[in-house]
């Protein structure tokens, strides 16, 4: 005689007291001990991303589900995030390459940077330049011109070397050997050797104007820059310098979804060593993996788009309005802010990474390097950042601002102040090509105690045009003030800058 099955399965739980479904009494077993508190997780919970159910401790399908679709939206917003320099990055390399092809095109702003180029946060008085270095398997020579700030920066973003007065060659002019990733071959005498894990790399250098002409920096880039394979060391070939000054550039990444493609880019072109296996696991979590294609379905498609526009609302959170107090120059008194804390140019402190320095800092800003982050009396810059005024309500172009500078402003070389489009990063577009001003500006007028006024507004305050950047009515904008050769009451804060002053409404 057949049982039927439902039977048996009643019978058995009479038998043996096991629960027949949720909420059913535990029979207590001979081993049984009481399961210490926090240890279980109940069968129904009511969490912020809905109502998770389960049996004993498994879910069931629906919520399986539910807790996928998260984890990879919690995964795909922490890679945008911690992977936005290698976005960075590829479209920098994007853009240089417009100009002609990596190690023999060299961009050249013979008439500075100006507001047509899409640039993260440039200034307007460096004479930039800066090319693409393709390694192959042998080292590569750079040649660097004399007195020039240069960094060179790997694929991932990484800091490689400095080279010119931050660099070993310290500004006088010398030969770098670049060692292409995994080389193990011979390395000769006479150069300042550096070793990179990528093989593309960003070369960019910075040279500086005599009495208000760029000539001399371009002259001596020109005659002295020089990029090419170890093996043709006895005969270099030519370069083509391309002046870029006043020509629509864009070297900016995508925050819509294009970001990942441009992630990609990257992944599949380096080495996986250069970069950290923590990052790596987050992008091969939503797909992005070397050797493999990105091919997300309809559903991670979705979850992709949700993630970087969470994400680029993060970065700009985290940028524009700092919640840690270690974010401010003058906390709870200013709203001028700094990306490096702890100086640490890879945004370490105590041996903790500092993840909303490093978001901040890549969403602003391009160029890694220790010199920046460091604290130097007289040399190199330091830069304070605000995207809000004196009463913490964000910078607004119909608005006209004050910022007074107090007397003996502590820069041994000159100060500045850019401003910027809070959505591009970079120089604010207005009928002012330089959307900037500095201390060496002819006409500039200083108080009769030695402070400066600075006016930011749509139109200059009477007589105080020389004093006066223009801004875009219907636009909000952010500031950079650098101070170049920071002296000690810089970094004692004895000496601060004033905090944006509405003087008149919009």
């Amino acid at each position: 005689m057949r049982i039927p099955a439902v039977l048996v399965c009643v019978v058995v739980a009479a038998v043996i007291g096991a629960p027949v479904g949720a909420g059913a009494q535990e029979r207590k077993m001979r081993m049984t001990t009481e399961v210490p508190e926090g240890v279980a997780t109940p069968d129904r919970l009511e969490t912020s991303i809905g109502t998770l159910t389960a049996f004993d401790g498994v879910p069931d399908e629906a919520s399986t589900q539910l807790i996928y679709d998260n984890l990879d939206l919690q995964r795909a917003v922490q890679a945008y995030l911690a992977a936005m320099p290698i976005a960075s990055m590829s479209a920098l390399r994007n853009g240089l390459l417009e100009f002609g092809p990596a190690n023999t095109t060299v961009t050249v702003f013979e008439s500075l940077m100006d507001s047509k180029s899409i640039w993260l946060t440039p200034n307007t008085t460096s004479v930039y330049m800066s090319a693409w270095l393709q390694l192959t398997d042998e080292p590569w020579v750079l040649e660097s011109p004399p007195n020039v700030l240069g960094i060179i920066d790997d694929h991932w973003f990484k800091y490689v070397a400095d080279f010119g007065n931050a660099g070993p060659d310290k500004g006088q002019g010398g030969k770098f050997l670049i060692l292409p990733p995994g080389y193990e071959g011979e390395v000769p005498e006479g150069y300042h050797v550096a070793r990179t894990t990528t093989h593309g790399n960003w070369v960019i250098w910075r040279g500086f104007q005599v009495d208000g002409s760029t000539r001399t920096a371009i002259e001596q880039t020109r005659e002295h820059f020089r990029m090419y394979p170890l093996s043709q060391a006895g005969n270099p070939p030519e370069l083509d310098f391309v002046n870029v000054s006043g020509v629509y550039s864009n070297t900016v990444h995508r925050m819509d979804s294009g970001i990942w493609d441009e992630i990609n880019q990257v992944v599949q072109a380096e080495p996986s060593v250069g970069e950290s296996p923590e990052i790596l696991g987050m992008l091969a979590a939503i797909g992005i993996e070397k050797g493999k294609p990105f091919a997300p379905d309809a559903r991670m498609k979705a979850i992709l788009a949700d993630a970087a526009s969470i994400g680029a609302y993060t970065a700009r959170a985290l940028t524009a309005k700092p919640r840690e107090e270690a974010f401010y120059y003058y906390p709870g008194e200013s709203y001028w802010t700094t990306p490096f804390v702890g100086g640490s140019h890879e945004f370490l402190q105590e041996g903790v990474r500092l993840l909303d320095g490093r978001t901040f800092f890549h969403f602003y800003a391009t160029g890694i390097t220790p010199a920046m982050a460091a604290r130097l009396v007289g040399r190199g810059s330091q830069y304070a950042a605000a995207y809000n005024d004196a009463e913490g309500r964000p910078l607004d172009g119909r608005h006209t601002y004050r910022i007074t500078l107090p007397p003996n402003v502590p820069a041994q070389d000159f100060w500045s102040f850019t401003v910027y489009d809070n959505q591009t990063r970079s120089m604010l577009q207005t009928d002012q090509q330089f959307p900037g001003l500095d201390s060496h500006k002819e006409g500039l007028a200083q108080n009769a105690d030695g402070s400066f006024d600075i006016y930011f507004g749509p139109e200059a305050p009477a007589g105080k045009e020389a004093n006066w950047i223009q801004t875009v009515p219907g636009k909000g904008f952010n500031a950079l003030f650098r101070l170049y050769g920071p002296l000690q009451p810089w970094y004692d804060k004895t000496w601060r800058p004033g905090d944006f002053e509405r003087v008149q409404e919009g």
